[in-house]
């Protein structure tokens, strides 16, 4: 019997890939592998803010999603495509410019929520319907709008009553909602940190009690503690009705996110704390919404936060350490954008967040050059200062996008704002003379002192480099000689040493 199978040799097979060495080197001229070579600059580690916005990115809806659905209250269609808006205001007051801004900054925060705008309107008049918001003939061009487009919401800029939205609803056939829904809604996608998720909860909760509606009789039933299934069960009783009983829910997890939020307020006041007793400079960058806050925090510390060209782009503050040109100490933090008409049920959620704004030695107020009306943006946040107590707080005020914003604006800006500065986050144009302004805002120590320090206490040196300032410093032979100014608590160390 012939055994046609290969004699496996272990010597043999090792002996026949000696070559392949200088094989590979022959290939190396003119072969090119179809595993490129790793690209130096895809190696570099990302920040967090650009993971964040590639997350974002990755669950955003697609528009022209279609499913066999077709009622627009099912919550499963709604998550499937942008809703299709139509946006309505009232023009009440002001120029026709301020009018047409506001629209437009409504269907920017539209399209942050995401939805696509088809139409906007507007009407004018003394003050918005009672019963409706626009007029009754308004109503009606309005719903013949909705059938036109296929519209299946409709955004109101401003805040509707509890009857304005069951009246508009009604009458155009559609979901109505307020500019203050469209912003809770925006938070609400964007917010990430517990804190932050708690206020925004806590906004939207304040604001649904008062806006609870059945469908039909559907909230006025009645339940008996014996009803099938159990649904009298924790009620008060044979007389309250659904609604009461939603209410009282809500109520109940209103208590309890307070009294979260009470806890967490305990923890940011625990660090402010810690700052103000080691005297360490705090710096809140603040400023209406996508003027570039984020953006510039980047650029002076490096913080890497999310950054995206989206109105609430980042909602939990950030806060970072970094040093002056002389080596002193201070933070820096980016705080929550404000916007027109900010609803109050957020400015009262997150006071804890704005109090960074009021307890800062510094407000960084940031302003985007290229928008149409950037004195409105300056005067809206600084009217939410003065409702958080931060309108004596030392005020810098930093225009930012100065690479795309008209020159003849940025002048105007600068003469209209004495204490200003003109940068572009961007590029990095005008950042070394803003860096320049906050240091030269900080509060600075006001103890003089003259010590000899010996050698061995270069701790007490490190901390004058830090949180002090040197005017003159000479190594001797007895130590080093140090003179400046420093906060009392150091110069009563320093006093021991004393030259």
């Amino acid at each position: 019997m012939t055994n046609n199978a290969h004699d496996f040799s272990l010597a043999d097979d090792l002996q026949a890939t000696e070559d392949w060495d200088a094989l590979d080197g022959d290939l190396e001229d003119g072969f090119e592998s179809g595993y490129a070579d790793e690209d130096p600059e895809e190696s570099v580690d990302p920040t967090v803010g650009a993971m964040e916005l590639a997350e974002r990115h990755a669950l955003r809806r697609v528009a022209s999603l279609r499913t066999e659905l077709e009622d627009i209250t099912e919550v499963e269609y709604r998550q499937l495509r942008l809703e299709r808006v139509v946006l309505v205001g009232v023009w009440a007051g002001g120029t026709q410019t301020d009018a047409e801004n506001s629209l437009a900054e409504l269907a920017l925060l539209a399209e942050t929520a995401g939805s696509e705008v088809l139409e906007a309107i507007y009407q004018r008049r003394q003050a918005p319907d009672p019963a409706t918001y626009i007029g009754r003939g308004k109503v009606e061009a309005l719903k013949e709008i909705v059938a036109a487009t296929g519209a299946d919401t409709v955004i109101a800029d401003g805040e509707l009553a509890p009857s304005q939205l069951r009246n508009l609803e009604d009458r155009t056939g559609v979901k109505v909602v307020d500019r203050t829904a469209l912003i809770l809604d925006i938070f609400a996608q964007h917010a990430k940190s517990r804190e932050g998720q708690a206020q925004v909860e806590l906004a939207q909760l304040s604001y649904m009690k008062q806006r609870l509606r059945g469908w039909g009789g559907n909230l006025s039933r009645q339940a008996g503690g014996r009803v099938a299934g159990g649904a009298g069960i924790g009620g008060r009783g044979p007389g309250e009705t659904k609604i009461e009983t939603d209410r009282r829910r809500i109520n109940t997890k209103i208590a309890k996110l307070n009294r979260e939020l009470k806890a967490m307020k305990g923890t940011r006041d625990t660090k402010r704390a810690d700052r103000k007793r080691n005297h360490i400079p705090a710096v809140a960058i603040a400023g209406y919404t996508n003027a570039g806050k984020s953006s510039l925090l980047n650029r002076l510390t490096g913080a890497g936060v999310l950054v995206e060209d989206a109105l609430f782009a980042t909602l939990d503050p950030t806060t970072r350490r970094t040093t002056t040109e002389d080596g002193r100490v201070y933070t820096m933090s980016d705080t929550v954008g404000f916007v027109r008409h900010l609803p109050h049920q957020l400015v009262e959620a997150f006071r804890s967040t704005l109090e960074e704004v009021a307890d800062a030695d510094l407000v960084v107020h940031v302003v985007d050059g290229s928008h149409p009306d950037p004195e409105g943006q300056l005067a809206a946040v600084r009217e939410v200062f003065a409702d958080i107590g931060a309108a004596e707080v030392p005020e810098l005020v930093v225009i930012n996008k100065a690479d795309i914003a008209d020159p003849l604006v940025i002048s105007r800006l600068l003469r209209a704002e004495p204490h200003s500065v003109a940068v572009s986050a961007k590029t990095g144009e005008g950042i070394d003379a803003a860096i320049k302004a906050v240091e030269h805002d900080l509060p600075r120590p006001d103890v003089e002192f003259s010590a000899l320090l010996p050698y061995e206490r270069g701790d007490l040196v490190n901390r004058i480099h830090q949180h002090g300032e040197i005017d003159h410093l000479e190594h001797t032979a007895e130590g080093t000689v140090v003179r400046g100014r420093a906060n009392a608590d150091l110069a009563g160390e320093l006093a021991a040493y004393s030259a």
